[in-house]
This record gives structure tokens, sequence and C-alpha cells, in this order.
């Protein structure tokens, strides 16, 4: 008994402490999103129309997108070989330092061209971060957590997406009441440097958990994978490529909802006050919080691939609907879109995933394997899909053609999802079980 509660204890210090830790690393990032859509086009591009300046704030923001792969490859390579939480406690030293210093950052007007180039190299660094980070962040509380509570236990590192998502929408929210003059001039700066003192919450609290017990027996027995990355592509080529579309629909929809509807929704001919929007994602984000965990732990009950495609599914589903809602310009049917879609269909896919994706592979190569197929998918669907939609509506002045972008993703997710193994009664082992079967 005293064995069982001593692990319970362990298990849930390592998921709160990969919660936390995670919650600073997306505030961090999501920070980011939120000023392109508000600040970054006015300050940076000042030279353009409105829509054409945001486009142009949006294609820094999907640069992060392209740095996160070799974020997720780097880290992944020495999670696998030195141990995962080194890499944890570099990731968010890089995220820190880099969020802090874009709050440093002159605008156009003072030092010209270097200003947007200075921001996509900290916008670079970001992405290096946050691609290393999950990775790690997932595997501590999967590795850790009893074989029977992975999806409900890797679901906690998940949950501090919204929670990031949620302070950081409420930190602009706050800051955004400013006059107009005030935010522009100094007010945007304070969210992107007070980040320095959540690096210093993060760092203390992640020196604190301690390796997970089978990669420890890989590295006592000197047997950790020399070239982990090669190694999972070599022996997991099909894992990789189904969890990348697996990805698809999750972080495509995700970024849509969160960020290119802060465009979509304040144009005139909608009329929503960004705080309005803003307040809206906040209170979807409160929900996701409570939903990611249920459906993690529901993935343990019923299996990954049956929520999985729920949210797949609803996303789908509920594509043409959401913009609909939101074009009613009723602040209600705004808020009811915005909570479907995010604290429904997304969190649904997002409550599994982290088990999901790390059970496809082995101890060996997990690390490498997981980030590989996820941040990969990152590039093709959360940076890009802002920017997308915004051309897309800049070209037709409808919503549909981005509804239709949403299904296509869907559609993709669907698909990778009914393909792959049902993972949640494997072991971890140092390869993928032998006890899953493909259930397609």
């Amino acid at each position: 008994m005293t064995h069982s509660n001593s692990s319970s204890a362990s298990i849930r210090k390592v998921a709160i402490a990969s919660f936390i830790g995670t919650t600073i690393e997306w505030y961090d990032f999501f920070l980011y999103g939120t000023a392109s859509a508000l600040v970054f086009g006015k300050l940076f591009f000042p030279n353009y129309d409105p829509l054409t300046a945001t486009l142009a704030s949006f294609g820094t923001y999907a640069v992060g997108f392209i740095a996160r792969p070799i974020g997720g490859i780097v880290c992944g390579h020495y999670g696998d070989r030195i141990g995962r939480k080194s890499m944890l406690v570099l990731t968010l030293l890089i995220m820190g330092v880099a969020t802090f210093l874009i709050g440093l950052l002159p605008t156009y007007e003072s030092i010209g061209i270097w200003a947007p180039i200075l921001l996509v190299v900290l916008r670079l660094a970001q992405g290096f971060g946050v691609g290393g980070e999950w990775g790690g962040a997932v595997l501590m509380a999967v590795e850790h957590a009893p074989s029977h509570r992975r999806g409900f236990y890797g679901s906690w590192p998940q949950v501090g997406v919204p929670a990031g998502l949620l302070l950081s929408t409420v930190v602009f929210g706050q800051i955004s009441k400013l006059p107009e003059q005030a935010f522009l001039a100094w007010g945007w700066r304070v969210a992107f440097v007070i980040s320095i003192l959540l690096v210093g919450v993060g760092l203390y609290i992640r020196l604190a958990v301690v390796e997970p017990p089978e990669f420890t027996k890989l590295k006592q027995s000197n047997t950790t994978s020399h070239s982990p990355i090669l190694e999972a592509l070599r022996h997991h080529p099909r894992n990789v490529l189904l969890a990348m579309g697996a990805r698809l629909a999750e972080n495509g929809a995700f970024y849509l909802y969160t960020v290119f509807i802060l465009t979509f929704a304040t144009r005139p001919q909608i009329g929503f006050s960004s705080a309005s929007v803003l307040g809206a994602i906040s209170f979807a984000a409160v929900l996701q919080m409570l939903a990611i965990p249920i459906y993690g732990l529901l993935s343990d009950f019923v299996g990954r691939r049956p929520v999985y495609l729920f949210g797949a599914v609803f996303t789908a589903l509920f594509a043409f609907p959401f913009f609909w809602l939101v074009e009613t310009s009723q602040p209600i049917w705004m808020r009811l879109a915005i909570v479907c879609a995010l604290a429904v269909g997304h969190a649904a896919m997002y409550g599994p995933q982290a088990s999901f994706f790390s059970e496809l592979f082995g101890t060996r190569v997990r690390y490498s394997g997981a980030s590989l197929g996820y941040q990969l998918a990152s590039v093709l669907a959360g940076g890009l899909s802002p920017l997308i939609a915004t051309g897309l509506l800049r070209r037709s002045g409808s919503s549909s053609p981005v509804a239709l972008y949403i299904l296509g993703l869907a559609a993709v997710t669907t698909i990778s999802v009914f393909l792959a193994a049902e993972t949640a009664q494997s072991k971890l082992t140092s390869e993928i079980a032998e006890t899953v079967h493909e259930t397609s």
C-alpha cells in the first residue's frame, strides 16, 4: 500500500510539473499569435493596408512552426540519448528568453527593416523551443504513468496548452483595454516581458522531477539509440506518417479558432471587438482544461482511436456551422461556436493524443518518433493555417473556402487515425509492444 501511494504521489508530481512547465511555454508561444493578429502588422509592417499587413504578420508567425521540427529533431535526439529532463530545462530557457526579447524589440519606425528581421529570428527561437518541449513533457507524464492510466496522465501536459492560451488571452485582453496609443506604444510589451518571471517558476519545478523508470533502465544498460531519428524512420516510418496525418486537423483547426478568428470576427462586416473574441477564447480554454483530461481518461477505457475519431469527425461536420454562427454578429452564437470548436472537437483529439503518439514508438526512439510526427504536421497545419485562411478570405471575401480547408484537414486526420493501431493496451518497452494489433 505504501509503495502504491508513493507511486501515485510520484506520477501526480510529474504530471503537475509537466502541466505547469507546458503552460508557461505555451503562454509564450500563444502571445505571439495574439500579437500577430492585433499588433505586429501595425508596428512591424506599417506600409501595407490592414489585411495585407496582417497577412505579413501571420507570415512571421508561421516561421515559428518551421523551426518546430528542428527543435523536435534536435531535442528528440538528445532526449533519447541523454534524457528527457535536460531537454525540458533547455527548451524552457530558450522559449522564455526569446519571448522576453520580443517585448524589448524596436519597431519598424525605429530601425526599419531590421525590426521584422529580428522578430523573425526570435520567432524561430520560440519555434525551436516549443518544438523540442512537447515530446519531453508528454513522455515524462506517459512514461511515469501506470499502464491503465496513460491516457489520463498523458493529457495533463496537453492541458497546459489551453492553460497557456487562457493565460495569454487574459493578459493580452486586459492590456488591450488601454487607450490604443498606449497599447501600441508600450502596453503589448508588458505581456512579453513578464514571461521571464514565469520561466523562473518553471525551472524550479522542472528541476525537481526525475527521469522515467523505463528510460533510466536503458541508460543503465547502455542500450540507448545512437541515432534515434534514423532508427525511428527506419523501423516506424508508417507510424510517423500516421501521427502526422492524425495531427493535421487538430493543429490546423486549433489555430484557425484561436488566431485567425481574431482577424475574421473583428472585420467591419461582422463587427466584434478584439476584447469580446479574446473573452470567448478564454472561456473556451477554461472548458478545454476540463474536457482534455476527461477525453484522455475516456481513451483509457474505450481506446485512443474511438475518442480521436469522434473529435476529427466533429471538426469536419462543424466546419461550416462554425463560421455561420460567427457571421450572425451575435455574441452568444460567436461564443458557442468557439466553445464547441475547442472544448468538443479539438479537445477530443488532443486529450488522447499524447499517449496515442507516445505508444506508437519504443522507448529508445520515443522522444524522436513522437516529436517528428507531431512537429512536422505543425508546419503543414498550424503554421500555415492562419496564413492560408487569411489568403482565402482576402481572395474570396467568404468563409466558405476556409470551411472547406478545415474539412480537408479533418478528412486526412480521420483516415490516418482509422489506419493506425489501437495502442491503449500496449506496453511501453524498448520497442513497441508485440501485443499491439492493427484494428483497422
